[in-house]
């Protein structure tokens, strides 16, 4: 299955990823600035992309403790989510997700 990525910049990165995985590290996989720091635990934001609206109802709702993250996230829109909490299914072959403006991702500067 396929998973698009669209940079700060725009620029559209597919990438290759297998059914159940997390969107993170498909993510982290293709270089995109997704930080991970709890490792999925959902005790920081990351994580953080904006789901293109074409694609959010299609994802299982987020939980509270999941919305609550995304109240300290950078550039949070209404299709934010948290990519650790996204499981790769074949419904979402071809999911498009934006990688916010604003990222802390220590790793990358």
């Amino acid at each position: 299955m396929n998973v698009r990525f669209v940079t700060p910049q725009g620029e559209i990165i597919s990438a290759d990823a297998r059914e159940g995985a997390r969107l993170l590290e498909v993510g982290q996989a293709a270089g995109m600035p997704l930080e991970g720091t709890c490792e999925g635990q959902m005790a920081c934001s990351t994580c953080h992309v904006i789901v293109s609206p074409d694609w959010f109802e299609k994802l299982s709702p987020a939980s509270a403790d999941e919305e609550d993250m995304l109240d300290l996230a950078a550039g949070v829109a209404r299709t934010s989510r948290l990519s650790c909490q996204i499981e790769l299914s074949g419904e979402l072959d071809g999911l498009t997700v934006k990688i916010p403006g604003v990222s802390r991702d220590m790793q990358f500067g």
